[in-house]
């Protein structure tokens, strides 16, 4: 593992995170410097900047979760808008980029956008993070309140729901109440780990949709 990260060059090896002490004037420099270079996650929280290269098993992991709630709200016949990348905002407190959102109740209001106005449109309603370098925090999404927040860790989903200020951990989402989220991604994992991705995913359609 390697980390170059100086004024003039930003350079980390895959699953490589750096945890920097800085100012959001520094993160927006470095925000800048990276550019549209996706491969690099960058975070600020008060007085910390975090840098992060995904590992294959990231991307891999993050398609896989989106594609089985999207196959969800479609078997609901839930109307939704999906981002990734994103980069959520509340200038000099927080800046997070998830791996996917989802607007679920509030999906009209950035219908068609391609531009979110960060502290006037709400934020997403749910957020996945794949974390699989301890990089991911809970909290990080309560300036943003967020309702639900997503961590898929160590092949296992944990579900976190705001209420009353806080994110509590919860057995089941509230955009699914009446399915077993997180057996179906646990099962859906195991497919496609002994088979593929897409796999995963038709028998999944298969199961909701039998005549299909």
């Amino acid at each position: 593992m390697f980390a170059v990260v100086t004024p003039e060059k930003i350079q980390l090896s895959p699953g490589t995170v750096v945890r920097l002490l800085g100012t959001w004037q520094d993160y927006q420099t470095l925000s800048q410097q990276l550019g549209d270079r996706a491969a690099t996650r960058i975070k600020y929280r008060p007085g910390e900047i975090l840098l992060m290269v995904p590992l294959a098993e990231h991307g891999r992991n993050a398609n896989l979760v989106a594609d089985v709630v999207k196959v969800y709200l479609d078997y609901l016949e839930q109307d939704y808008e999906a981002f990734t990348p994103i980069t959520i905002e509340l200038p000099q407190e927080s800046s997070i980029e998830p791996d996917y959102c989802f607007y679920i109740d509030n999906w009209a209001a950035v219908a068609g956008k391609n531009r979110i106005n960060w502290g006037v449109d709400p934020s997403p309603d749910l957020v996945i993070e794949i974390d699989v370098t301890s990089y991911t925090k809970v909290n990080d999404y309560l300036p943003h309140q967020v309702p639900e927040v997503w961590i898929f860790k160590k092949n296992r989903l944990e579900i976190y729901c705001l209420q009353d200020g806080f994110y509590s951990l919860q057995t089941n989402s509230r955009y699914f109440p009446n399915i077993d989220i997180i057996d179906a991604i646990a099962q859906c994992l195991q497919v496609a780990n002994q088979r593929n991705t897409s796999a995963a995913i038709r028998e999944l359609r298969q199961q909701l949709n039998p005549k299909l």
